[in-house]
């Protein structure tokens, strides 16, 4: 604790600041402290797993972790990559620039989409937002050079200048790596900048983003089919998926398709060609030489303020875990998480669900039948602690071939996994499915399952530990898991009902109410200064809305514990959020990051609530304090 900071003024600095002052950003990391800390020890705990096994020094027990050492076997042969240089993802470069006209690219339209080459558009399978037991395909637009369109606005000017400066530095060094000449080079760069400043006025900003159930667009295909043109969209449904080519196909950004034929037509097919073969060449980088991993990571470590690129075998082992992540999240959750933990932890899942219900049954702002419909869908949440029973089938397909580079593995790898996700479009949701695997240090509420997920992970100091007392168990993931829950009834949770279908289950009184809460939420946090940028209310709103709950189903259960002690609830609440961050991340963060900033997390929702007031005897001369009237709780 920083005693020269009073907690009044500043929760977070009070418990935080000591820590913050000595602490030292890893020179591979943007940031450190809390979930990041976790993060970091994770990966050190398992990058020594992974070395012992490929050494032959831990025994390996299933076919997945095999593969995933064999993977991990394959990026460390940093002789092979240096020998290699360019030479493995030539041949697709090689093929991007030989399509001559649309002709040509929709004869090749399957092999550019099956192996995930850049295309003008996205498409994959997911979950019916109206009907969660099936499937359905989504059609969205791709991403743009800068992190969001917000950069590419006139207030922005100065930041778009200077990233897209390094952008092309780096770009350029790539390029001078292949056989392209100086003039092709420069005019690939033009012709990529050009077309990516179309697609920035077609997609979606984050802000945009961050209202998901405005994803769900249905149109039928007759009628995609003709805004796509001249993409032989049909045809391609078919080789795809035979007979069973959907009648339907929701647009997640109506305004991209309905201006798709501004981006791709004839004209600008030069601008798509030159834009594919960039965007390829830095993605395929990643997995070639150490000199090229490190030019195409300059643009990338300039946006986060990271001064190296990850050593390789960092590389190597988040490589082998992104790609078997579930078999690695249950090696790691059979490991080193105890069933008594799990138990411990569902049983804290199961009364924060219990007093949550209890909380929707008296609150003031809904009428019965909202209450109702609410009690049903905290009934009906699934709970997932720690990590999954099985491993996914899609995993018996994945097999390394140590023979072959590392890209080509990860291009195979990748359409495997592509390929897996096509095929469920005509089958049943399966909702045992785990969205995040049990070594990600994170939580989740998925709308479409009604389920939360904590992988194994996360249930430790400081959110979870046997060794912490209830209250401050109740401050770090107590506060999590009512998190969570409580994204089933934020502004986008809210419109789904207790299966995960979008549905209207509220009275048109009870929603204009809560609509009115939320944009109380909204103006709290809206334009709050830092001294990195300021807050978009809207653009965090769901999260805010999500922290606020949190912290009020935890603090109900405080009131009848006998020996509750909201000091140590509040300062491990801080404690969780702690950070340390570079400047440019904390930029990026702001405009890109759905949550609040670490600092507003930890000071800006327990003024909502009297318990903070009370605990420490905060009064209107604190900064930590707000007027009884402009304090905010939702539920």
């Amino acid at each position: 604790m920083n005693k020269e900071i009073r907690i009044q003024d500043d929760l977070y600095a009070y418990v935080n600041q000591e820590w913050i002052d000595k602490a030292i950003i890893p020179d591979d990391k943007p940031m450190t402290g809390g979930f990041n800390t976790l993060v970091t020890e994770v990966e050190e705990l398992m990058m020594k797993d992974f070395s012992l096994m490929n050494k032959g020094k831990l025994a390996i027990d299933n076919e997945y972790m095999k593969q995933a050492i064999a993977l991990y076997r394959v990026a460390l042969n940093t002789k092979k990559r240096n020998q290699d240089g360019l030479k493995p993802a030539l041949k697709v470069l090689n093929m991007i620039n030989k399509l001559q006209d649309m002709g040509q690219f929709n004869r090749k339209l399957k092999d550019l989409f099956i192996n995930d080459l850049p295309l003008p558009f996205k498409m994959g399978v997911d979950v019916d937002m109206k009907d969660s037991t099936q499937h359905c395909l989504m059609l969205m637009g791709p991403t743009t050079i800068l992190p969001d369109t917000t950069y590419y606005k006139e207030n922005m000017a100065q930041q778009k200048e200077a990233l897209l400066g390094v952008w092309t530095q780096m770009v350029t060094m790539l390029l001078e790596k292949t056989p392209l000449s100086k003039e092709e080079q420069t005019l690939y760069i033009s012709d990529a900048l050009q077309f990516d400043q179309i697609i920035s006025t077609l997609v979606k900003s984050q802000e945009e983003w961050s209202e998901y159930t405005k994803a769900y667009n249905p149109m039928s295909l007759r009628k995609v089919s003709g805004l796509f043109k001249p993409i032989k969209l049909r045809k391609l449904l078919t080789v795809l998926f035979g007979e069973n080519i959907p009648s339907q196909i929701i647009v997640a950004e109506p305004r991209f398709l309905e201006g798709f034929a501004t981006l791709f037509n004839e004209q600008n097919f030069l601008l798509y060609k030159h834009w594919a073969y960039i965007k390829f060449l830095i993605g395929s980088s990643t997995y070639l030489s150490e000199e090229l991993r490190e030019i195409a990571s300059l643009y990338s470590r300039t946006l986060s303020g990271v001064a190296v690129v990850p050593t390789i075998e960092k590389q190597a082992y988040n490589l082998a875990s992104n790609m078997f992540s579930e078999p690695v999240g249950i090696y790691y959750g059979k490991k080193y998480f105890g069933e008594d933990a799990k138990k411990d932890i569902i049983e804290i899942i199961e009364e924060i669900i219990a007093t949550y219900k209890d909380r929707v049954s008296k609150n003031d702002f809904l009428s019965l039948s909202t209450k109702e419909k609410a009690i049903l869908k905290l009934d009906k949440i699934v709970v997932k602690a720690g990590y999954p029973d099985q491993t996914d089938q899609v995993y018996d397909k994945m097999i390394v071939n140590v023979r072959s580079s590392l890209l080509k593995n990860v291009m195979e790898l990748e359409k495997i996994t592509f390929l897996h996700n096509l095929e469920e479009l005509n089958k049943p949701v399966d909702r045992t499915k785990w969205v995040m695997p049990g070594h990600m240090v994170n939580a989740c509420y998925n709308p479409t399952s009604n389920d939360i997920t904590f992988p194994a992970a996360i249930l430790q100091a400081p959110f979870y530990s046997f060794k912490q007392t209830r209250s401050e168990n109740l401050g770090g993931i107590g506060a999590v898991i009512g998190h969570e829950i409580s994204h089933a009834f934020d502004n986008n949770g809210a419109q789904c009902d207790e299966n995960g279908n979008l549905n209207n289950w509220w009275t048109k009184e009870d929603f204009q109410q809560f609509e009115k809460k939320t944009e109380d939420m909204i103006e709290q946090y809206d334009g709050i200064e830092l001294p990195w940028g300021k807050v978009n209310g809207t653009l965090v709103v769901s999260e805010n809305i999500a922290d606020n709950g949190g912290m009020a189903v935890t603090l109900e259960i405080m009131k009848h514990m006998p020996n509750a002690s909201y000091k140590e609830y509040f300062i491990n609440w801080a404690r969780i959020w702690c950070m340390k961050a570079r400047e440019n991340i904390l930029k990026l963060l702001l405009q890109v990051d759905v949550h609040s900033p670490a600092v507003l997390r930890a000071n800006m929702t327990p003024r909502n609530f009297q318990e903070w007031y009370d605990t420490f005897g905060v009064t209107k001369d604190d900064r930590m304090y707000i007027e009884p009237n402009k304090r905010i709780i939702i539920w």
